[in-house]
């Protein structure tokens, strides 16, 4: 047995899940000298919503953040999360963009690209497999996503690893976004991975449902090798199990991870103030206790609250549950999807318009593009019956979607040339590809900070 390495996400997913991406690099800075010398297996802290955060919320550019974390990050490997096809947004972009955006990240300093897909297709994590594989410096993790219906089986999972594996990547995540993998469960599942697979397998887990702890001390004893913590003051809850204490439960053990405890007592201390300061800065109400009903729902804790308040700005927050119990039946209909961005925002809208207006009297664009496979291959079946009410007699398409997508980089680059940023940065232009609309008012005050200081 080798000894668990351990990721830590404080400075990506830990804020993201604590309190909603709010983290500046300036926070970041007086303790990532000491974060390098830990002896993490990576540091998570790039890609997923900080990327559009940092121009939307806090004014920084997302990639001069990257060089920055690159600067005082000389030993510990960086490490993004990376949306399959939609790379960091919400849509399917075009290969061009796809492979320039892994190079530009791969350049600013990024070693390690954990690739999902919201459906699992393997077809959508194709390309920006392929572009990271391509660039030869960096590490390629595939990562699943983890979900509960009465299709998604051991032998799926499993399938869906092999798929990945001989697509090239370099190891595996179980990325189980809404912590529904339970202790036992993640045990067999790691077993059987490890049975069927020759790369190294990571654990990626939340404390939403309760079973953070336990769900990685038995995916350990089945032979886990890398899990993923965030220091206490943005750990547990909503987020991944606290660092320290996963570091002191596996001591003195075969698992022992080799890092002294006496290293994160600082770096917990200086999360704490950020949390604070966080809290005060954008008032947020952090989590404050676990949901077990989450597993019951399948649906990721952050999206009961979004539901919560669309309902109550309708006035209608009384039939929370009833749009709850409708999830479920949608998500069937819709071929068992794991719910995650994007899918959990459709299948939540499409429950609560029939709670609302009745059963499919109102069906969104989304939840017909979904059943085109406009988003790719569902886990499930969609049944002829729903298919003809949603779309008709339209033609489905069976084929990778990003196949039908013109290139796109040339035009972003044009439009950002119309807008008077005709000597933008390449990753100027794909900042303003993913996100025209957040973009363009950043590089304006951008732009006018410099003159106003070399004025």
């Amino acid at each position: 047995m080798a000894r668990v390495k351990i990721t830590e996400t404080v400075l990506r997913d830990g804020h993201q899940s604590i309190a909603a991406t709010r983290m500046r690099i300036q926070q970041m800075l007086p303790v990532l000298e000491a974060m390098d010398e830990v002896g993490y297996n990576a540091l998570e802290c790039w890609g997923g919503a900080t990327f559009d955060t940092c121009m939307r919320f806090l004014g920084e550019d997302p990639w001069e953040r990257l060089r920055t974390l690159k600067k005082y990050v000389k030993k510990t490997p960086l490490q993004m999360l990376f949306r399959g096809q939609n790379v960091l947004g919400y849509r399917h972009y075009a290969d061009d963009l796809v492979y320039e955006f892994v190079n530009r990240a791969v350049d600013n300093g990024i070693d390690i690209i954990r690739v999902f897909d919201a459906l699992n297709d393997p077809r959508n994590m194709e390309a920006a497999i392929r572009a990271a594989n391509d660039t030869k410096a960096v590490h390629v993790q595939g990562a699943m996503v983890y979900t509960i219906s009465p299709i998604h089986t051991m032998e799926m999972f499993t399938n869906v690893a092999i798929e990945l594996q001989e697509m090239g990547v370099d190891s595996l995540c179980i990325k189980d976004m809404s912590g529904l993998l339970s202790p036992y469960d993640a045990y067999n599942l790691v077993r059987m991975l490890k049975k069927n697979l020759h790369v190294p397998i990571e654990l990626h887990t939340h404390c939403t449902c309760g079973f953070g702890e336990m769900t990685y001390m038995k995916a350990i004893e089945a032979g886990v090798d890398i899990i993923d913590t965030a220091l206490s003051p943005f750990g547990e809850v909503t987020s991944q199990p606290a660092t320290e204490s996963m570091v002191m439960a596996l001591q003195n053990s075969i698992y022992d991870t080799g890092i002294d405890t006496e290293r994160l007592w600082p770096l917990a201390d200086h999360f704490k103030t950020v949390r604070k300061e966080l809290a005060d800065e954008f008032k947020l109400t952090m989590p404050s206790q676990i949901n077990p009903a989450v597993r019951k729902y399948q649906i990721p804790g952050g999206m009961l609250t979004n539901l919560y308040n669309q309902l109550k700005d309708q006035g209608q927050e009384d039939r929370f549950d009833e749009v709850l119990a409708e999830m479920p039946n949608v998500r069937r209909d819709l071929g068992y999807p794991p719910l995650v961005t994007p899918t959990s925002q459709i299948t939540g809208s499409a429950a609560a318009l029939n709670v609302l207006f009745g059963r499919y009297k109102m069906i969104t664009n989304e939840v017909r593009d979904i059943v085109r496979g406009k988003y790719g291959r569902v886990p499930g079946t969609i049944t002829d019956e729903f298919r003809k009410l949603c779309i008709g007699d339209e033609p489905v398409i069976d084929y990778r979607p990003a196949d039908d997508l013109e290139p796109e980089l040339d035009k972003a680059r044009q439009a950002l040339a119309a807008e008077g940023f005709s000597d933008a940065s390449p990753e100027d232009v794909l900042s303003f590809a993913l996100f025209p609309e957040v973009a363009l008012p950043f590089f304006k005050e951008r732009r006018q900070k410099l003159a106003a200081d070399n004025g």
